[in-house]
């Protein structure tokens, strides 16, 4: 299934450290959960082994959120957590 990245999550993917390639991957072979306003999440942990300002850390983990639509998901938001 195609997946698309709405302007304002393509803003959000360079201020909180995330490619392009891991929020496709994320929705494509991800864990899916609901979320609000409709919506649905999803969540995939990355190796990391880098620092993310200024401090070390070994795994990325990669939420997006996204609505289908036209048999597309299109990612609204991105969030990414880093331990």
């Amino acid at each position: 299934m195609k997946v698309s990245i709405h302007p304002h999550a393509a803003s959000r993917i360079i201020e909180r450290g995330a490619t392009e390639n891991e929020i496709v991957e994320t929705v494509t072979n991800g864990e899916r959960f609901p979320a609000k306003f409709g919506r649905t999440g999803f969540r995939r942990n990355f190796p990391f082994s880098g620092l993310w300002r200024n401090r070390q850390f070994r795994t990325k983990q990669v939420e997006a959120f996204a609505v289908l639509e036209n048999d597309e998901w299109l990612v609204i938001t991105v969030i990414v957590k880093y331990f």
